[in-house]
């Protein structure tokens, strides 16, 4: 059994499905949350914290939630603006 958990954990990947991330909140803005690939985790970018997902679970625990500097989200930011214009 926990051979086949393990497995099914490895299988699920670290993203989030996509019903999941719409419904949840940042547990201290209660803003919406934004899927960042690499690496996962979930950013709140209201005010500026990412949230870890590890074995495909997000950890929303406030102490989990790192600091994001401002070049990272400036980065989102640049990245975001390339897409759009790009379309």
């Amino acid at each position: 059994m926990v051979r086949l958990s393990k497995w099914l954990l490895k299988e699920a990947g670290t993203g989030v499905n996509k019903t999941l991330s719409e419904i949840l909140v940042c547990p201290l803005s209660k803003q919406a949350l934004r899927v960042c690939e690499e690496p996962p985790s979930l950013i709140s970018d209201s005010i500026g914290v990412s949230f870890p997902i590890k074995d495909g679970i997000p950890c929303l625990v406030p102490t989990d939630g790192k600091i994001l500097d401002t070049d990272d989200t400036m980065k989102h930011d640049n990245a975001a603006d390339d897409s759009a214009n790009n379309k």
